[in-house]
């Protein structure tokens, strides 16, 4: 008996390998349609009793398309505009190179000309592209088929959740009550992270890059976005964008809309973050700023754009696993079966 155990125990682990293999390459956007689809939910199950799962699903796809996805893609499209303006925008009276050549020529006697090293450079890279175009399409066919799969999963992870979730409570091996508890605890970690940090960061980036657009800096779509990554991190946050916004509008002759721009940011944004994030936490599990933060930056590395949100999700899981283990240590040291109260 034990042999067949160990054997079933083998085919398990890898059948388990190989179908991570086949989720690996699409991983970020399996993750989107899971962070999606857990959003959608609780719609779907008070639609669903109108008008049927397969129907509300239906529904619930499109409204994650043009509330999610398309507008994802646009803010990305307007991120990348600005990005490549920058880029565009520093030439060598922007950047001062003129006065950094002089200095180096003065310390060190060298005659240096970094305005035709850059563009030496960029032109070196625009030929590295375009040889390299056969990745840059297979790279957007990747995108594609991803974005496809994306859909997909939202569509049924939301028809059959009650199935997927009946099966996880089916397979798990903890009595209903605890189950309930754990689930419970997850739920609230979930909407603890989205509702009350990622909503707050969004809430508070784009408070303050209406400031940006309000004063007239330069690529404020591109410093917003910055600015919403920023109020992911706690202690961190905005300030480290309009603070220098602030010292450029000075530096530029511009000191009414400095000081404009400085005042709106510190009193506006700082009374979204003081008012605004209690009221929503305080609805869900309370989440460490120190988990948020290894959260954040763990999970940037570990899964890409989605461990912004995955990161703190997954640290303040295992916290609560950890709680509801403890709680329930001594019950779960007997022989109960699955699923016994």
């Amino acid at each position: 008996m034990n042999r067949s155990k160990g054997y079933l125990l083998v085919l398990v682990t890898i059948f388990a390998y190989l179908s991570w293999q086949l989720v690996t390459p699409f991983l970020q956007f399996v993750l989107a349609a899971v962070l999606i689809a857990f959003v959608l939910y609780p719609l779907q199950r008070r639609l669903e009793k109108h008008v049927g799962p397969t129907i509300s699903a239906f529904i619930l796809l499109l409204v994650a398309i043009a509330g999610f996805i398309v507008p994802f893609v646009l803010v990305a499209a307007m991120i990348a505009d600005d990005a490549v303006r920058i880029l565009q925008d520093a030439d060598a009276e922007t950047l001062q190179l003129t006065e950094i050549e002089e200095l180096i020529e003065e310390q060190a006697g060298l005659e240096v000309d970094i305005a035709d090293s850059v563009m030496d450079s960029a032109q070196e890279i625009g030929t590295i592209l375009l040889e390299r175009s056969t990745e840059w399409f297979s790279m957007l066919t990747h995108t594609l088929i991803g974005l496809g799969l994306t859909l997909f999963l939202i569509y049924y992870l939301l028809k059959d959740g009650d199935k997927l979730m009946a099966w996880l409570r089916d397979k798990t091996p903890l009595p209903e009550d605890v189950q309930d508890d754990l689930y419970g605890e997850l739920n609230e970690v979930m909407w603890a992270v989205l509702a009350g940090h990622v909503l707050i960061a969004i809430i508070e980036g784009v408070i303050a890059g209406l400031g940006l657009f309000a004063t007239g800096i330069p690529n404020a779509g591109f410093w917003t976005f910055v600015m919403v990554v920023l109020s992911l991190v706690p202690l961190i946050g905005a300030p480290l964008v309009w603070i220098p916004a602030s010292i450029y509008l000075l530096m530029i002759g511009e000191p009414i809309l400095a000081l404009a721009l400085a005042v709106y940011s510190a009193i506006v944004v700082g009374i979204a973050d003081d008012y605004l994030r209690p009221i929503v936490v305080d609805r869900y599990a309370e989440i460490s700023p120190a988990v948020i933060i290894l959260g954040v930056l763990g999970g940037i590395y570990a899964f890409g754009v989605m461990g912004l949100f995955f990161g703190p999700v997954i640290l303040g899981a295992f916290l609560a696993v950890v709680d509801v283990i403890d709680e329930n240590y001594d019950r779960l040291g007997g022989d109960s079966e699955p699923g016994e109260t």
